[in-house]
């Protein structure tokens, strides 16, 4: 795509763009920022832009994944995954052994799930996302959000068991 049509298809996007940033970052330079980091992308793979059914769709895609990295950068510390604990209080070694043994399975469970149901997991239980913000930076609807983090609760349950 050349300089031309690349200000006559995206540019036009600055405002959308910036109203979907807008709405999920709290702070309204980081929703420029995100939209310039969008522009920054799609002008990096200009030559690809054609073969896109919807150049628009794919720059909102790409602002909404700018703008859920920077929200995960804002979150306190101590939700990454690879923390993930399950304290119940005074254990014997073998105890907490066993503990990092099932903690270990469910991450690896969880990264078995596909794509978008880790996505909700992960922000639901591991970084305590609310449903809506889910909902938001997902960009679906907040049943959807719930039917899937059900979903994905429910294999991880049916797995943890069947090893049992």
């Amino acid at each position: 795509m050349e300089l031309e049509t690349f200000k006559i298809t995206v540019l036009p996007l600055r405002e959308k763009l910036f109203n979907i940033s807008r709405r999920m970052m709290e702070d309204r330079s980081d929703a420029e920022d995100i939209v310039q980091e969008t522009f920054l992308k799609l002008w990096q793979i200009r030559e690809k832009l054609d073969s896109y059914n919807s150049v628009e769709a794919l720059a909102i895609q790409v602002a909404k994944n700018l703008a859920l990295d920077k929200l995960k950068q804002h979150r306190p510390e101590g939700t990454d995954i690879t923390q993930l604990s399950l304290d119940s209080g005074s254990r014997n070694p073998a105890e907490e052994l066993e503990q990092q043994d099932t903690v270990a399975r469910i991450r690896w469970l969880i990264g078995k799930l596909p794509s978008l149901q880790q996505t909700i997991i992960r922000m639901k239980d591991v970084e305590g996302y609310e449903l809506a913000e889910i909902a938001e930076i997902t960009g679906t609807q907040v049943e959807a959000v719930r039917v899937n983090l059900s979903r994905a609760r429910k294999k991880i349950r049916e797995q943890l068991v069947k090893e049992l």
